[in-house]
């Protein structure tokens, strides 16, 4: 079932390039190019960036410390909103994504806990006592 299939989903009508003329075609396609660019450009910056968050993951790991920063994450989204506010984005919306990015990072985080065996719950950690 493809998506316009789903219930509820309108049918879909005649293409755009019947509604519209070779020109405006010509420019929704070079529109659409640039959105393409944009969003593969999107996509490699967040490789890069989950890259540097593996790399604090398996230092926070190493030295016992707690996946996730709550005072770091607070002040991030206040920045994030405050840069978005400044760029005409909607300051909910930018975040809404960066929560989502920090969700899965402290996955990422807790993962390489688990997996490195360095984590241990801080009720059975002997090594200040």
């Amino acid at each position: 079932m493809c998506p316009s299939d789903a219930p509820g989903t309108p049918a879909a009508g005649p293409s755009a390039a019947a509604l519209v003329g070779t020109e405006v075609m010509e420019e929704l396609t070079a529109m659409r190019a640039s959105i393409d660019n944009i969003d593969a450009t999107l996509v490699y910056l967040l490789a890069e960036r989950f890259k540097a968050t593996q790399r604090v993951g398996h230092l926070k790991a190493a030295h016992r410390l707690p996946p996730g920063d709550p005072q770091r994450e607070r002040r991030q989204i206040e920045r994030l909103k405050r840069l978005a506010a400044d760029a005409h984005l909607d300051p909910e919306f930018a975040e809404k994504f960066l929560n989502f990015i920090i969700d899965e990072v402290i996955r990422h985080h807790q993962a390489i806990s688990a997996t490195s065996g360095e984590a241990q719950d801080p009720a059975t950690d002997d090594r200040d006592r």
